[in-house]
């Protein structure tokens, strides 16, 4: 994003969920970061961020949401089997 935040989902999860993964740089903390669990939108984690900073994340994730889990469980998919 244009402010340095960066925003990853990991593949999909056992239970049938993806998890998405908020970053931001911070000169004073280091990092500020948040996580937040499709399809429920459960957000776990959150160090740095105020209230209005999750509701735009929010926002851009549910906007998102349906290529988030589309590419999730297409590259659980392609994952080799160990």
């Amino acid at each position: 994003m244009d402010d340095q935040t960066e925003i990853v989902h990991s593949q999909l999860l056992d239970d049938g969920s993806v998890k998405v993964y908020v970053e931001k740089p911070d000169a004073k903390d280091g990092f500020h970061y948040a996580t937040c669990f499709l399809p429920e939108y459960r957000w776990e984690d959150v160090s740095g961020f105020s209230e209005a900073e999750i509701q735009k994340y929010q926002e851009i994730i549910s906007s998102t949401a349906h290529l988030i889990m589309r590419f999730a469980q297409r590259e659980a998919w392609k994952m080799p089997q160990v």
